[in-house]
């Protein structure tokens, strides 16, 4: 096996053009110089709606906590076009302007399930899926009190042509769920919302009893 040529330069962008534009994306042609130093042509995708010196929009990690009940992670199963099924993903949004990262995931909260949350921490800005597209997010973790009285009955505000069902999966049997899901219906779970399982897999049992390992 032959060793990768060594780097002789920084890679960077030398020009973007834009190839097509629609209303919420882009198709630009990038131009950029590799680490030995060849010009090459990558194909990206843009949003077209990112607010200057911010991600482009949360998820939302939220934890309903009621007394006599499990804490459970409030999920969102909606029909994705691209995708041409129905997927499980945290609940998300974009920025919009003037927001900070904690507003947003708040707003888009309460609009796609109904529930008044707390948020309790932020990550930094994070890529989604950089060998495509440069769009990012922050995911913003939410506490929601299930006694409180707003969120005994929550009511979604869901916008025209939004429809999204929502899915409380019990926090220590969350991976568990997943699957049994996966087996019952045709969909797709988001990358980062599987991850999350497995993590909370590890968290609740052994490391060698996370169910993906022994497949």
């Amino acid at each position: 096996m032959s060793n990768p040529p060594k780097s002789t330069t920084i890679p960077h962008i030398v020009k973007e053009e834009v190839i097509a534009s629609g209303k919420w994306l882009k198709l630009e042609k990038t131009t950029y110089v590799d680490p030995v130093g060849n010009t090459r042509i990558w194909e990206t995708t843009k949003r077209t709606t990112r607010q200057a010196n911010a991600a482009d929009g949360v998820g939302i990690i939220a934890l309903l906590k009621r007394t006599l009940h499990k804490d459970c992670v409030v999920m969102v199963k909606q029909f994705r076009p691209p995708i041409g099924c129905c997927t499980l993903e945290f609940p998300a949004g974009l920025i919009d302007e003037g927001e900070s990262a904690e507003i947003a995931a708040l707003r888009e909260l309460k609009e796609e399930t109904g529930y008044k949350g707390e948020v309790i921490g932020v990550t930094p800005v994070t890529c989604l899926d950089p060998g495509l597209s440069n769009c990012t997010t922050q995911i913003v973790m939410v506490n929601i009190n299930g006694d409180d009285l707003e969120n005994t009955n929550p009511t979604q505000q869901l916008g025209d042509g939004e429809f999204v069902e929502v899915l409380l999966l019990p926090l220590d049997e969350f991976q568990r769920e997943i699957d049994d899901l996966i087996k019952k219906e045709n969909i797709v779970v988001d990358s980062k919302v599987y991850i999350y399982g497995m993590g909370m897999s590890q968290a609740f049992f052994k490391p060698n009893e996370l169910r993906v390992l022994k497949q």
